[in-house]
């Protein structure tokens, strides 16, 4: 047997802190997987990549970098959504139980107009676009992925927000039919406490940077990658880009989101990519991008610094991490 020092672990490779402290809660629910096939019914040890219906867009050459995307293989299978699964390759396996049609989206809170809006009604809401965003984890990897969607800020203007507002508040949607996670015994995480909750400040929501995202590499969004509806933070670590949305609200003080309960000392609030404020267990100073064999160097804002800095000017950014 190999034994590998620690040294030789992948940054990726280490459990999760949350998870780690509720470990003999998932081993037990590892053993009910296997005395219950039927719950999670997948169709093959890993999912064939996924072929959806296509969703045309034209590319913003203003928000877009020039590097070549990481492979759609690879985007579709390697994956952090914990409703899936704790596993990279979870989600893949899994994704065909969420059903993405029919959708809806409740949008309100300290909004003038509150609305309920169909997923269909949402796509015709405003021109896509097709933008390639640089997409990093915390856990130290990267890729670059050409998203569909349209400037959050576009809804946001539709629900007219009141004065009172200061923050955007998302919900992903609860369903354990759909979500083998989110069920009790089996993928129970126990860190994690559903629904999956994430926010932004409302200034940081209207940046014309953030995507509502309904697509990828020219088709709607795989199950396993969101669907039907996201959001795309590109300057921000990947848990903030919330997934497969079924509520957002405007409200006046800062939401408490899902990691920042789970693990505060290492999940903030604002997430922002910071190359010198390691995460307690690994540094954040580089990345491996999928794909290329070498580690590169971390970029403030995940090189968005130009586009974004502004909005934190005079932030202690090692204190509001």
């Amino acid at each position: 047997m190999l034994i590998r020092r620690a040294s030789d672990f992948k940054s990726s490779e280490i459990t999760p802190h949350p998870l780690y402290l509720n470990r003999r809660q998932f081993i037990t629910g590892a053993a009910a997987v296997a005395l219950a096939p039927l719950a999670l019914d997948a169709p093959s040890a890993v999912a064939a990549t996924p072929t959806g219906p296509p969703l045309k867009a034209a590319r913003n050459a203003s928000f877009s970098l020039t590097e070549p995307p990481t492979s759609f293989e690879s985007a579709t299978t390697y994956n952090n959504f914990y409703e899936f699964g704790v596993n990279k390759e979870d989600p893949a396996r899994h994704a065909h139980l969420l059903k993405p049609r029919p959708w809806a989206v409740e949008v309100g809170g300290l909004v003038a107009k509150p609305q309920k809006l169909d997923i269909e009604d949402i796509l015709k809401m405003a021109p896509l676009e097709e933008r390639v965003y640089s997409l990093r984890c915390v856990e130290a990897w990267s890729m670059i992925i050409p998203w569909i969607g349209f400037p959050l800020s576009v809804l946001l203007k539709r629900v007219e927000p009141k004065s009172q507002a200061r923050f955007v508040e998302f919900t992903t949607l609860v369903d354990p039919e759909q979500f083998p996670a989110q069920r009790k015994g089996i993928f129970n995480l126990g860190g994690i406490d559903f629904p999956y909750v994430e926010g932004l400040r409302l200034d940081e929501a209207n940046h014309p940077l953030t995507l509502l995202t309904l697509g990828m590499y020219g088709q709607v969004l795989p199950n396993q990658n969101g669907a039907p509806l996201r959001v795309i933070i590109p300057w921000k670590y990947g848990f903030k880009s919330i997934k497969s949305l079924v509520r957002i609200r405007l409200v006046a003080d800062q939401p408490k989101t899902t990691w920042e309960k789970a693990a505060p000392q290492e999940y903030g609030f604002y997430s922002n990519v910071n190359p010198d404020v390691d995460h307690p267990r690994w540094s954040q100073a580089s990345e491996r991008r999928i794909g290329e064999f070498r580690r590169r160097k971390t970029l403030p804002f995940n090189g968005y610094g130009d586009q974004v800095a502004s909005l934190y000017a005079g932030m202690d950014l090692r204190k509001n991490y």
